[in-house]
């Protein structure tokens, strides 16, 4: 029986070390999932603020005693350009969200706006990048709970904190270029 006692010790440090090792890729492959879907997030919103200068001044022509509204799309874009955290750059986009509704709203009052092909086709491309921001946060969300789920569980919690996996983590580098906000200028002698 002596000699049974190396051997059953053995396969258990193996099957223990390779759990391990299982567990580690696991949670290296959810948290690249992580940053992945985040860099998605931000790809489309990127998208939207890149649409907007073309709509403020699709609409600023069209409506120019409503400048308070078009300053104000362009202050919430301003703010979401320059947050730095996942927290301000969801905040900063609902915000906008709000923004752009009344600015479509405001389109709404303005019959030749409404039939202008550049309006027309920028609110279209405005919907369709709505719609793919709601399909990318949704597939965020889903792969930071699968890898929350996994770095808090026991015994992954263990595994997860020695090997410095914090839940929570959301990871995003954007491309230097999209940190410049475009120009919006309200001068009318420029729109005319």
């Amino acid at each position: 029986m002596n000699n049974k006692a190396p051997i059953v010790i053995l396969v258990i440090a193996v099957v223990l070390g390779l759990w391990m090792l299982m567990l580690n890729n696991q949670l290296v492959a959810l948290q690249e999932s992580c940053r992945s879907s985040w860099a998605q997030v931000e790809t489309v919103l990127q998208r939207r603020f890149d649409l907007i200068p073309n709509l403020v001044n699709t609409v600023k022509g069209y409506a120019a005693h409503e400048k308070g509204i078009l300053e104000e799309v362009t202050r919430l874009r301003s703010q979401w350009a320059g947050a730095t955290t996942t927290t301000e750059k969801t905040e900063a986009a609902a915000r906008l969200e709000g923004a752009i509704g009344r600015l479509l709203l405001v389109a709404e009052q303005y019959p030749d706006l409404k039939a202008s092909n550049n309006f027309r086709d920028l609110q279209v491309q405005l919907e369709g990048t709505e719609n793919r921001i709601a399909v990318e946060r949704q597939r965020y969300n889903d792969v930071l709970r699968c890898y929350n789920t996994v770095v808090r569980q026991f015994p992954a919690s263990i595994i997860a904190a020695q090997r410095g996996f914090q839940p929570n983590t959301a990871y995003f580098e954007s491309a230097p270029a999209a940190k410049e906000v475009p120009k919006v200028n309200f001068n009318d002698s420029e729109t005319k």
